[in-house]
């Protein structure tokens, strides 16, 4: 991972709460978490993590990169799918360790790399004991 950080590095925990710097709060791991969710209808898309770089990335171009963990890269996402991620808003959480990003899809409409829309298509039941049968699956 890129080590160098365009970043200032996070403030004390008043300044990281109310103030209006970004200072991004990355983990041991160098990674903050991603939501990317659809910008029309709010649905959440995928889980994924950026590191310095690919925020920065995320923020100059408005199309979502990422870092993975998997393969211990950068990727901008629809270079291998062609599903592109263009950000219409990106947001960070209160302590900066979690970034929001509201995106429109492009290409295919599949945002997991399974092909389909969501990273999101299983269900769990809840409010009894578990089971074997507990995963269910859905198609989008």
């Amino acid at each position: 991972m890129n080590a160098a950080s365009p970043f200032a590095p996070p403030a004390d925990k008043a300044e990281l709460e109310s103030g209006n710097r970004l200072s991004p709060k990355f983990g041991a791991d160098g990674l903050v978490t991603c939501v990317a969710t659809d910008a029309a209808t709010g649905e959440v898309l995928m889980l994924a993590h950026m590191n310095s770089e690919a925020l920065e990335k995320s923020i100059e171009t408005g199309i979502a990169h990422y870092w993975s963990r998997s393969r211990g890269e950068l990727w901008r996402k629809g270079d291998t799918s062609g599903t592109t991620q263009r950000i219409e808003e990106m947001r960070v959480d209160c302590d900066q360790d979690a970034v929001w990003i509201k995106v429109r899809v492009a290409g295919s409409g599949a945002s997991c790399h399974t092909g389909r829309r969501t990273c999101f298509y299983r269900t769990i039941p809840v409010g009894r004991p578990l089971s074997d049968a507990d995963i269910l699956r859905f198609e989008d």
